[in-house]
């Protein structure tokens, strides 16, 4: 159940973090699963989306592994999304990103496809599922509290995105916790400057009246489409022609960003 100060959090600092949310068990599933695909991919992980310098990536998880499948509907984590988006949202995207060692390249503060809040409120919400300790040597998320209210992007308020800002606070945590944080907030990751990588996944949520970041009815295979259940159907909205009309404006065929 969705706490007093969880909702105080959210509302004020515009995050939540969920500490050893996966039992030991789930979190030894789950990096197994994410290396054997990285393994597999190879070069192309991540090409449903993007690649990206410094990091590895795989996108479109939903359709790689039945773990992924119970992760992206989790209660505890719909019920704080709910509590930003208002009950009203969708799956947008299913990726991983891994910091490469040694990666002094910093993102830039940002908020989550460039959303501001509007005249129905906030309309992103991710997920960061942590399956590394983040810690504040090896690129733990970045993030300026209270930010998702303030309705500016940080490249048309700051000088630098880049630049370390005198209000940012790191996101640290241990693995197999999960922070859930309205994305209007300014974010960014930071640099590794460890010698080993640093995993997360990154569940992304959207209102139901925003396109998909990824293009869930065309990216997912017929056979897994087939097996889903009613309510990850509705989550994912597969069956929704509002979703379809919103993605075929938003984005190409294939689920890219146009």
């Amino acid at each position: 159940m969705l706490t007093d100060q969880q909702r105080q959090d959210l509302d004020t600092l515009g995050y939540v973090v969920l500490a050893h949310f996966l039992s030991a068990e789930a979190l030894r599933e789950v990096t197994g699963r994410v290396e054997e695909l990285y393994a597999l991919e190879g070069e192309n992980a991540g090409f449903e989306f993007r690649k990206e310098p410094g990091a590895r990536r795989l996108a479109n998880l939903v359709d790689k592994g039945g773990i992924f499948e119970k992760l992206v509907a989790m209660p505890p984590v719909l019920e704080l999304v709910g509590h930003v988006l208002g009950g009203d949202f969708k799956l947008s995207s299913f990726n991983a990103r891994s910091t490469d060692p040694f990666c002094k390249e910093a993102q830039p503060l940002h908020c989550d496809t460039g959303a501001l809040l509007d005249e129905r409120g906030y309309s992103v919400c991710n997920t960061i599922w942590l399956l590394d300790d983040f810690t504040a040597q090896n690129g733990a998320t970045r993030v300026i509290p209270g930010s998702q209210t303030w309705k500016q992007l940080p490249q048309d308020a700051l000088a630098d995105p880049a630049a370390k800002h005198p209000q940012e606070v790191l996101l640290l945590g241990p693995a197999g916790s999960v922070v859930v944080m309205n994305t209007h907030a300014w974010h960014g990751g930071t640099a590794n400057l460890t010698s080993t990588h640093r995993r997360a996944l990154h569940i992304f949520y959207c209102r139901n009246d925003k396109p998909q970041q990824q293009y869930q009815k065309k990216l997912l295979r017929p056979e897994t489409q087939a097996h889903l259940t009613p309510p990850l159907r509705q989550l994912l909205a597969l069956d929704d022609p509002l979703n379809d009309q919103l993605s075929s404006v938003g984005f190409g065929a294939s689920g890219f960003l146009k």
